[in-house]
């Protein structure tokens, strides 16, 4: 039976770790979008928010973290397709009832395989990157809430999380 013919699955039939074969799906457009935040003591908020921390512009830096980390998320997690992007972007917003950073990744490509991790790697590292260039004025800073919000294209569908 094929991969397409079965639920898919990274274990073959004697439990060994394998990469799934996507090749007899179909291309199609694939969308995903994911978010999360990170928060911080106000005063750390408050350097960021006025590119105060000598290690420089966090929002931009973060930015361009995220969109790095899509395009090789296929070298960081096992088992992932190397995909061909067509687009990343990565908004980062301060948020002071946080307070701190809400980042949000979205990602596109037209191939048999989604974007989901694409999606949640941009935003991790993007925070990651923030917590790097703030560590040293607040160590308590909290990354959290990493979630796939939506999932467009594929012959499973689409996927929008509840609110």
């Amino acid at each position: 039976m094929s991969p397409v013919g079965r639920e898919f699955s990274h274990l073959d039939r004697a439990g060994n770790f394998q990469m799934v074969d996507v090749g007899d799906k179909p291309i199609s457009v694939r969308t995903a979008v994911a978010s999360g935040e990170i928060s911080m003591q106000l005063d750390t908020f408050n350097l960021i928010r006025d590119n105060g921390l000598k290690k420089g512009d966090v929002i931009p830096v973060a930015r361009l973290a995220g969109i790095q980390a899509a395009k090789r998320t296929a070298e960081l997690v096992p088992l992932c397709h190397s995909l061909q992007l067509s687009g990343v972007e990565v908004r980062v917003s301060l948020e002071e009832s946080l307070p701190g950073c809400r980042v949000e990744g979205f990602v596109r490509t037209t191939a048999q395989t989604g974007v989901e991790m694409e999606a949640l790697t941009a935003v991790s590292v993007a925070l990651l990157t923030i917590y790097d260039m703030a560590k040293a004025v607040d160590r308590t800073m909290v990354i959290s809430q990493i979630v796939l919000r939506e999932k467009r294209g594929g012959t499973k569908g689409d996927f929008i999380s509840s609110p």
